[in-house]
């Protein structure tokens, strides 16, 4: 039995499962690969590894687990902002800029870039 799935009784005494709880953890990590790590924490153990039990069960866990889709939803959630936080990390834009600024920035790098390029035209004209 994964320790994230608790049995209950409902009001007609049938056993049904649950997930035993939603405060979950997210982290993204680089590793040197393409892809990120991700990590699941909760009360700051991991427990990636019950995760991918649950996931990859041969069963669908969603035909036995009365709340998984709205577990997955909010795993799914948390993972799009851990990567999403990893990406910016690593972003060399500065943070917190309105719309109109952050495409004046674009533009601005992309001009840097380009001078080299036009200065090298001039020169070899």
């Amino acid at each position: 039995m994964n320790k994230l799935i608790r049995e209950e009784l409902n009001e007609q005494g049938e056993t049904i499962y649950k997930m035993a709880t939603f405060d979950i953890d997210v982290i993204a990590r680089a590793t040197g690969g393409l892809a990120p790590t991700i990590i699941y924490l909760h009360n700051d153990q991991d427990i990636t590894d019950e995760i991918r039990a649950l996931r990859f069960h041969y069963e669908n866990p969603a035909s036995f687990i009365e709340d998984y889709p709205a577990f997955q939803a909010m795993l799914y959630q948390k993972e799009q902002q851990a990567i999403n936080d990893l990406y910016e990390s690593f972003s060399i834009k500065p943070k917190n800029l309105s719309t109109g600024k952050q495409i004046l920035w674009s533009f601005g790098v992309m001009f840097i870039i380009i001078i080299p390029f036009m200065i090298a035209a001039f020169i070899l004209k």
